[in-house]
């Protein structure tokens, strides 16, 4: 692409108050977004703008430099200054990366999204809690993005997971917010807005625990997926519940078909799956919940509050909100989301 000296000329204006690298830069953001520069294609060289424009030489290499920084321009040693993306130069580009997609990780990318407003160009990604594939996603983007915001949960081994949280830890905390999980020995300057998985579901069961004291037993249905796994806190917190106000109480990873319910038992059901079929067989055996049986469901939903289940939760709003006033703001904050245990009669 040969960009035409004479319009590049009428671009610059000699009276105007914006610096002529601005100008400059502003012209090729203008012939990228128009399409007249495509992706991919090689930029005239710093001499061959020099002699095309009449602008002095530290002008046009603080014009790309500009550009550089914007990640709207790369450079490759030795050849010269290519197109990286197409971006309008107001707006700051950001990557979500999720571990998996559901209805409520979709409902924190939404609500992120609307809280950072228009200045910002937010992507989206998933890897299905696969150390190795974030760490690829990363190390792909890392130069394309200028913010990172990701939910490190895995499901691989011990010491693929130390590598790619020791990865996490060396990248460059102006660049990166984690969410939903808090990762050890993580940089102070590293924000962070996170669940406490054990201690949220210990405090939720203690606030219903008028109501779960009613109860013969409690099951928590846990589910053992080793693709998506769900943190083993939530178990330690349950029990720890269950233990230190003498609750009977087992653990099951599913809700099977025919189970054999007893009145008088309560479930505490994670997966909305394991909760469909939970409430289906409760109909077919006509057994009334919050009177023959109880169930508390893990994360809201407006599908379980339509239906009157009661639902332990954090609230997934307030995290996006966090997170984006963080990214907007420049905090370096770790913060715990708030969680609680709302009684819709369900239990």
């Amino acid at each position: 692409m040969i960009i035409e000296n004479l319009i590049i000329k009428k671009s610059i204006n000699q009276q105007s108050h914006v610096p002529k690298y601005r100008q400059l830069a502003n012209y090729i953001i203008q012939a990228i977004e128009n399409g007249e520069i495509q992706i991919g294609e090689k930029l005239p060289s710093i001499s061959e703008l020099q002699a095309e424009t009449g602008l002095a030489r530290d002008t046009i290499v603080k014009s790309f430099t500009f550009l550089r920084e914007k990640k709207i321009v790369t450079s490759v040693m030795s050849k010269g200054f290519y197109v990286a993306r197409n971006v309008n130069q107001a707006k700051s580009k950001l990557l979500i990366i999720m571990n998996k997609l559901s209805s409520y990780k979709l409902k924190i990318y939404h609500s992120f999204v609307d809280a950072l407003g228009g200045n910002y160009q937010v992507d989206l990604r998933v890897h299905h809690c696969n150390g190795a594939y974030l760490r690829d996603i990363l190390e792909e983007q890392l130069h394309v993005y200028d913010y990172f915001v990701v939910m490190p949960h895995f499901s691989g081994s011990t010491e693929d997971n130390e590598a790619i949280i020791d990865y996490l830890r060396n990248m460059p905390s102006e660049k990166l917010l984690l969410m939903d999980k808090l990762l050890p020995d993580m940089p102070d300057a590293m924000p962070c807005i996170y669940q406490d998985f054990g201690r949220d579901i210990y405090s939720a069961l203690k606030e219903g625990r008028q109501k779960l004291k009613e109860y013969d037993n409690i099951t928590l249905v846990f589910p053992e997926n080793p693709i998506y796994p769900y943190p083993e806190e939530i178990k330690h917190g349950f029990i720890e519940f269950c233990e230190q106000f003498g609750c009977q109480y087992e653990i099951i990873d599913k809700i099977y078909d025919h189970m054999e319910f007893r009145a008088n038992d309560a479930y505490i059901i994670i997966d909305e799956e394991d909760l469909i079929r939970f409430l289906q067989q409760a109909k077919d055996l006509k057994l009334k919940l919050g009177r023959d049986i109880g169930v508390i469901s893990y994360n809201d939903t407006s599908l379980k509050e339509v239906l009157g289940i009661s639902v332990m939760t954090t609230d997934f709003e307030v995290m996006a909100d966090s997170a984006a006033y963080m990214i907007k703001k420049k905090k370096t904050e770790t913060v715990q989301n708030y969680f609680s245990f709302i009684d819709r009669g369900s239990i």
